[in-house]
């Protein structure tokens, strides 16, 4: 099996490109997939023969979930590698995307595949190959604070001695994921330039919901 990434420079140039409205990924998080349109089947029949590596991406405009033809794609994505697949027996999988790195799309290929191809440039995101990178900027004790008053807020249980012994990156990095947010506020928090603006961002974000009664109900952040 090919090994994950350590670094930009162990990034192919070019990568399948899978263009999914409202779905975060962050490096080392983990991203489970439904695909059963054939398009998307034959990008991963063709990752699992080769690095198993697919890009994960926003289309800019959201009113369909994953647009067909060259629709314009945000400028920064992330980098998934597949960790899992299972086949049903209608030819359908699904999948298991782990991130690797933000990167941004360079320019698309012209291509024969019913996927998408883009070169892709992951310069300026060396941090993203560091699992823990960033983690002593993080005010911990206050993000906890705001999955407990959220918590509260929403009136749902949490497994809080599991949260307590998960390392602070890939907390912050996992609430932004299940975060009940619309694509726009997604992009945002993929583009935080640092762990500690993501983090501060989706404080900012939740207390603002609190603030206003979470007008379309609230929903878990885990």
């Amino acid at each position: 099996m090919p090994k994950r990434p350590t670094s930009p420079a162990d990034l192919p140039k070019s990568v399948p490109i899978f263009p999914l409205s409202g779905a975060l990924l962050l490096p080392f998080s983990h991203r489970p997939l439904n695909i059963f349109e054939p398009r998307y089947i034959e990008m991963v029949d063709a990752a699992l023969r080769g690095d198993r590596l697919i890009g994960l991406i926003q289309p800019e405009d959201v009113s369909e979930e994953s647009p067909k033809g060259r629709a314009p794609l945000q400028t920064v994505g992330c980098l998934g590698r597949l960790t899992h697949f299972e086949e049903s027996g209608d030819g359908r999988y699904f999948i298991i995307l782990e991130g690797v790195t933000r990167f941004r799309v360079m320019h698309e290929l012209t291509v024969l595949t019913p996927y998408r191809q883009c070169v892709i440039s992951a310069d300026g995101y060396d941090a993203d190959f560091s699992r823990n990178h960033g983690e002593d900027a993080v005010d911990r004790t206050r993000f906890v604070k705001m999955m407990r008053d959220y918590a509260e807020f929403a009136n749902f249980e949490s497994n809080w001695e599991e949260i307590e012994s998960t390392g602070t990156a890939d907390l912050v990095n996992f609430c932004c994921m299940v975060s009940p947010y619309g694509p726009a506020e997604k992009q945002v928090l993929l583009e935080a330039q640092t762990l500690e603006q993501r983090a501060e961002t989706l404080i900012a974000m939740t207390e603002y919901e609190m603030a206003r009664g979470g007008s379309d109900g609230a929903a878990p952040l885990n």
